[in-house]
């Protein structure tokens, strides 16, 4: 098994290796001061890469081509062109040119541009990039692309998430070169993201029109057995998902993605898969990648990949654990604090600018993570809540109290662990545990952003983390370079730092009431659900902070606002359309056929016997009659607020709003009537697969 791993991984990637057996010496090192040193790539040298890589791709049976891109739907985009030119003898040659490579135009009409370009404006171009590899796909070479506008704006992710790594790696290199780093000539944020998701069988989820539709449940009672044992939670995996897993893994490590950790998730039918890290940009492909083939492998086995953030009420949603740091081209990890971090002064500089960043733009890092799903999760009891902070650990904790109170630091030996059994080896106590109700948690060498949803994008929380930490690596920068005393104004600049912005530091447990009232003391955020972050991306010091480092320009801040209100709204109008929808068309019906059963019971009952006791199918008939009569109304209000949504006026936040505060309370109120009659309701009358028939469904 070992040897097939190794021959198969990057099977299907044109990678270094590959570019380094195919293309001639001279083109592949020009190629890797493109790729590794950010040099303007010749012209000439992309005619040579496209023609090896078309040679490559066909012959691992490639017949077309595609600039696979990110537009600002979420998802990935491709448009297929085959190899194919005709010759004058009625033939065909493959061939594919450097100008295919480096530009393509798809049509960009219908992408979501949030007022960048009018509908009619249909140019829009994409642009090879370099730094991250071409991979071949269900028979197709795709070649990762950035998506702009015919007038220059990006009208997708990674234009966006290319500009934040180049922002930081500029700043932090000024940092790096204070402190006589000569030898640094680039620095990457790099990135692990779990993912989480869950796996039901096809036959039930066909079943299920919300599950179609919107990729969670509308409505369902809870399941008699949930996720209260705690027995599912790396517990043995079941057949079915060991052989999807292994056949995922295959098709993942083909494609160069490193996946390495995989297991139960707390919830019935949740798992986990987590990578090794990756440069941000290469991470944030290859996210997308997993998503993607997790659905296909899914299927091949009869089964269905689920990746909304909350398909099921009252278990466990899913997210991503977004594991971010930042290394340099010699091999240092900046957030790797060393033997002695508490003497460790560039470590110090660095944390100190995570925590700066992470406390003034608290509301950008909330606003990277806000959807429709991931609004069902944050705050729940399941994940962080909607609260930024940070959790640093007793020792990163006592050394920064230690510098504020101006008290010497005493070194801490490495404690053994005792267990009380004397067979199992000795192994060193870590320095910190792991927190896992904070958002932003520090664990080891790299800050775990925890508050991610398993269905988006990685790209936005990177672009807006790596902004904020290139400020305050800039800010450092323009205070050191003037200094007079470098290690005067260091150890002062580390602790006007920490004065400033301790507020942001909370070690407990993040779920807890208290909390939320003691965040609102320190004057933390809490942004609660996503139309109330998504308005803070137009206060002005977010604007700034974002066009000052070239992230995004004005333009593309304001489409953005635009563009992720409107996305909310149409997920939240789906949401209901569909509710009402399985209301009318299926539980009423249920519960009114139903109630006509019980009522001729009775009837049947009182002609044979007047003196028979009714009393059961009376009280229950009562009760039934009333929810329907329940579910009724509530569907007549859920009818009204979607039709009063709709005459509102083109504001995309008013809308929103709207939408989250009268269409999603209705939604949620219909629910609960709903799903009280599904109890009370005979299974065989009962229109949809219930709960325990969707998470057990995999055996």
């Amino acid at each position: 098994m070992e040897s097939k791993v190794t021959e198969i991984f990057g099977d299907m990637v044109f990678d270094e290796t590959t570019m380094k057996a195919r293309l001639p010496k001279e083109t592949f090192k020009q190629l890797m001061k493109t790729i590794q040193g950010g040099e303007k790539l010749d012209p000439s040298v992309a005619t040579v890469v496209a023609n090896a890589m078309k040679d490559w791709a066909v012959e691992k049976g490639a017949t077309h081509f595609t600039h696979w891109f990110q537009p600002l739907t979420g998802i990935t985009a491709e448009k297929h062109d085959s190899f194919i030119t005709p010759t004058s003898d009625g033939k065909i040659i493959m061939e594919f040119s450097g100008k295919e490579l480096v530009q393509g135009e798809p049509d960009a009409s219908s992408f979501p541009s949030g007022g960048l370009r009018a509908t009619f404006e249909a140019r829009g171009y994409t642009a090879w990039d370099p730094t991250s590899y071409a991979f071949i796909k269900d028979g197709t070479l795709c070649i990762p692309t950035a998506f702009c506008s015919y007038t220059g704006e990006a009208l997708d992710k990674k234009t966006p998430l290319l500009r934040s790594m180049q922002a930081i790696n500029k700043q932090a290199l000024r940092v790096l070169h204070l402190f006589g780093n000569e030898d640094v000539t680039s620095v990457k944020t790099t990135v692990g993201p779990e993912q989480e998701y869950f796996l039901v069988d096809k036959s039930v989820y066909d079943k299920r029109e919300d599950l179609i539709f919107t990729g969670r449940t509308l409505f369902g009672a809870k399941s008699p057995k949930g996720q209260e044992l705690e027995d599912h939670y790396f517990g043995m995996i079941k057949p079915r998902v060991q052989a999807f897993m292994k056949d995922l893994n295959n098709e993942l490590w083909k494609l160069g993605i490193l996946a390495k950790t995989e297991h139960n998730e707390v919830a019935p039918a949740q798992h986990e898969l987590a990578p090794i890290f990756s440069t941000t940009n290469i991470a944030c492909d290859h996210n997308q990648l997993t998503m993607e083939i997790m659905r296909k492998v899914a299927a091949k086995h009869g089964m269905v990949c689920l990746l909304h953030e909350k398909p099921f009420a009252g278990v466990n949603g899913s997210g991503k654990h977004n594991n971010w740091s930042i290394s340099t081209n010699t091999g240092k990890n900046l957030l790797d604090p060393g033997a002695t971090p508490a003497s460790n002064a560039q470590f110090l500089l660095f944390l100190c600018a995570v925590i700066k960043a992470v406390d003034e733009y608290q509301d950008l890092l909330r606003i990277s993570v806000a959807s429709a799903g991931n609004d069902h999760r944050l705050g729940a009891n399941e994940a962080p809540p909607a609260i930024v902070s940070m959790f640093l650990g007793d020792e990163l904790s006592e050394i920064l109290q230690c510098l504020e109170e101006g008290k010497p630091y005493g070194i801490h030996e490495k404690q053994k662990m005792q267990i009380g059994v004397t067979v199992l080896p000795e192994f060193n106590k870590d320095t910190t545990d792991r927190n896992r109700t904070s958002p932003f948690a520090f664990t080891g060498n790299k800050f775990e952003f925890r508050m991610l949803g398993s269905s988006e994008s990685i790209a936005c929380a990177n672009v807006f983390l790596n902004t904020a930490v290139a400020e305050e690596l800039c800010q450092f920068a323009d205070e050191l370079e003037k200094s007079k005393d470098f290690q005067k104004d260091i150890q002062a600049l580390v602790l006007k730092t920490i004065k400033e912005h301790k507020r942001i530091i909370f070690n407990g447990n993040g779920y807890d009431d208290a909390w939320v009232k003691e965040a609102e003391k320190r004057g933390l955020s809490n942004l609660k659900s996503t139309p109330e972050a998504l308005v803070h991306i137009l206060d002005e010091k977010n604007k700034k902070v974002l066009q000052k480092h070239g992230v995004y320009s004005e333009s593309e801040i304001v489409s953005r606002f635009e563009i992720h209100n409107e996305g909310y709204s149409k997920v939240i109008n789906i949401e209901a359309e569909t509710m009402l929808d399985m209301a009318k068309k299926y539980i009423l019906p249920a519960g009114s056929k139903f109630a006509g059963k019980l009522a001729d019971t009775i009837a049947s009952k009182k002609a044979v016997c007047d003196a028979a006791d009714v009393t059961y199918e009376t009280e229950l008939l009562t009760k039934v009659s009333s929810l329907t009569s329940e579910i009724y109304k509530k569907v007549q209000q859920l009818e009204k607020d979607v039709r009063d949504v709709k005459e509102l006026s083109g504001d995309a936040s008013k809308t929103a709003f709207f939408y989250r505060e009268h269409v999603f309370e209705s939604m949620n109120e219909l629910r609960i009537s709903a799903d009280e009659l599904e109890t009370i309701v005979p299974k065989e009358l009962w229109p949809f697969p219930s709960y325990g028939d969707l998470l057990f469904s995999v055996r």
